[in-house]
């Protein structure tokens, strides 16, 4: 399966401003692009530069500094998918803490959203009882699916795991907070995963956006959950994996920047009328 990938967002900057951007497919996935993956910086202002660097959590980061002005950034892309849903291994087991390799063990602490020892106890008192391994897990997304609802006009930023477990309402990345940290709460490491997910075999839900799902860690190496969608999915490609949303922001700004407008686009190609963001407006 061949998917187009891409975005086409629109700034208004009052003064020039620091960016960090992470809209740069994952290295895990870079060998099957078939077309580059720049991210293209166009600004009133005229050229701007850019660098890149890849961070602790192994994601690209992408490193500017624009001056006041109208900015647009965007990209297109190709890549190739096998096609088939996220792989479900219902025999995967946990890892004891002690086994676990060095790198693993900052995905089982508390975060900037995930706070881990405010809801140890709730997530005992629920979860205990299960088998630990993937029925552990997938029982902790079926239980924030049913508990939390989605809706876009009910989060902010500063929404944490706790408020997201209080105030049962969210967007995507609330219910992964939340689930991420009741993982983590039993010993699970989980990591917050963004990237796109496009309605692909699905009924179609717009506007597209990025998405957010999380991965655990059993049987030594990392699955991709997903407790807002909560079934295997077509076409889950990743951009950026860390502790929390925090880590994984696509675009970090050091200063105020003014968002105008945002085009995102995961799409089968089908045929030559796929859409493309670089000829979106």
């Amino acid at each position: 399966m061949l998917i187009r990938l891409g975005y086409d967002m629109h700034f208004y900057l009052p003064a020039p401003l620091a960016y960090v951007a992470q809209l740069r497919v994952h290295p895990s996935r870079a060998a099957a692009l078939l077309e580059p993956d720049p991210l293209h910086i166009e600004h009133s202002a005229g050229p701007v530069e850019s660098h890149e660097y890849i961070d602790g959590y192994g994601n690209i980061c992408t490193r500017f500094f624009a001056p006041a002005g109208q900015m647009r950034l965007w990209a297109s892309t190709v890549i190739e998918d096998s096609g088939l849903p996220d792989p479900v291994a219902r025999d995967a087991r946990e890892i004891p803490t002690q086994d676990l390799p060095n790198e693993v063990l900052c995905f089982l602490l508390n975060s900037r959203y995930c706070e881990v020892d405010l809801l140890s106890s709730i997530a005992l008192e629920l979860f205990g009882g299960y088998a630990p391994g993937w029925d552990r897990v997938q029982a902790i997304c079926d239980w924030v699916q049913n508990k939390v609802t989605f809706n876009y006009g009910m989060t902010r930023p500063t929404k944490t795991a706790l408020d997201v477990f209080t105030e049962r309402v969210g967007v995507c990345r609330d219910f992964q907070h939340l689930a991420v940290t009741l993982c983590r709460c039993l010993n699970i490491p989980a990591r917050y995963a963004a990237g796109y997910l496009g309605d692909i075999r699905v009924p179609l839900r717009l506007p597209m956006d990025f998405s957010a799902w999380f991965e655990v860690y059993l049987d030594n190496q990392w699955w991709a959950f997903d407790a807002r969608n909560n079934t295997p999915r077509i076409g889950r490609i990743l951009m950026a994996t860390g502790r929390d949303a925090a880590d994984v922001a696509f675009l970090t700004s050091f200063g105020q920047s003014n968002f105008v407008s945002m085009y995102v686009v995961s799409e089968e190609v089908i045929s030559e009328e796929v859409p493309d963001p670089a000829t979106v407006a």
